[in-house]
């Protein structure tokens, strides 16, 4: 203080904050500023954008110098119309034809990309034609191998009773191999008046309409399928009885009887079928029994055999019995 007691110094602050309130001239040096927390941030994401477009603009520069497959353009024209249709087929609610149509235009692109199916390797077919088993599969003038289902067009193949079992297999870019086995026509079956073809697992093929499977044997009944190729083995081991069977008859769905050629039922046990078969040959052998007038031989019990006469030899049995009756008679009195 002075000596009129007063400060020598103002009570405002020193420095270019009071300099800017009184408006006097400072010339004082401005300290420089820190950085804040956002200016950090904008220029890292910055540095950040500038990396990304550096590299966006070196691959689209690798992308434009690759040559172009042939097709590509149809190929991108098909997609692009092909999700504008999708979108309205929804829209719409025509999705099965929208489905049909995705499905052929995916091929025509593929095809034109060099995945059109051009050779085609089929082994096994005999019943069923080339033809059926590729429709079968699927494959058609417009399908290509990079869309086709190998897994579905086996599940296919094997819906057709004739095909036991499928391979599919696709050879890049365009060789498709298909191999098949085949089951065979083992016997007739006839239930309720119908005769079908069937396999010897009793799966069955087809209905009986030609006469290349005269020569099956027949089996008749409910389950006779199933039970045909256990039992028609145990008649193959009898060929004397094989060569004179009409058609075996599964009665009950527990035991067979066998309709031979000249109208004699032969009824079979449940169990032993084989010991009986054994009996009956033994019976024709020595005794001719099934050249003579009979209509059935029971074999179910086995500890004997009984043999029904025709009607013809009944009635020549019957007078035999009586004319023995009056000679007897006679020779009594």
């Amino acid at each position: 203080m002075d000596g009129g007691r007063r400060l020598d110094q103002p009570l405002t602050r020193s420095g270019q904050s009071a300099a800017n309130q009184i408006g006097a001239p400072n010339d004082e040096p401005r300290r420089a500023r820190a950085p804040t927390v956002h200016g950090r941030s904008h220029k890292s994401r910055y540095r950040r954008f500038s990396t990304y477009r550096r590299r966006l603009r070196r691959w689209a520069a690798i992308i434009l110098l690759l040559p172009v497959p042939r097709g590509a353009g149809v190929a991108a024209t098909i997609l692009l119309l092909g999700g504008a249709l999708g979108y309205g087929a929804v829209a719409g609610q025509h999705v099965p034809a929208a489905i049909e149509w995705v499905q052929n235009a995916r091929d025509v692109a593929a095809n034109s990309l060099g995945f059109r199916i051009e050779a085609i390797s089929l082994t096994g077919e005999k019943e069923v034609s080339r033809e059926e088993i590729l429709t079968t599969a699927g494959v058609t003038g417009r399908a290509s191998l990079l869309f086709l289902d190998a897994d579905l067009a086996r599940t296919r193949l094997l819906a057709n009773p004739w095909i036991a079992d499928a391979a599919v297999l696709k050879l890049y870019p365009n060789h498709l191999q298909i191999t098949i086995a085949e089951r065979h026509a083992f016997a007739l079956w006839q239930k309720d008046g119908q005769v079908s073809v069937i396999a010897a697992d009793g799966t069955v093929l087809e209905p009986f309409v030609e006469s290349r499977y005269l020569r099956l044997p027949l089996v008749v009944g409910a389950d006779a399928e199933r039970q045909a190729k256990d039992f028609l083995t145990i008649i193959d081991r009898h060929p004397d009885i094989r060569s004179a069977l009409r058609a075996s008859i599964l009665v009950a769905q527990r035991r067979w009887d066998l309709r031979l050629t000249n109208g004699i039922n032969v009824q079979l046990p449940e169990t032993d079928v084989e010991g009986a078969l054994d009996r009956l040959v033994a019976l024709d052998h020595g005794k001719k029994l099934l050249s003579r007038e009979i209509t059935a031989v029971d074999l179910r019990l086995p500890d004997r055999v009984t043999v029904r006469l025709s009607d013809t030899a009944a009635q020549a049995r019957d007078a035999e019995l009586k004319a023995g009756m009056k000679k007897k008679k006679a020779g009594d009195a």
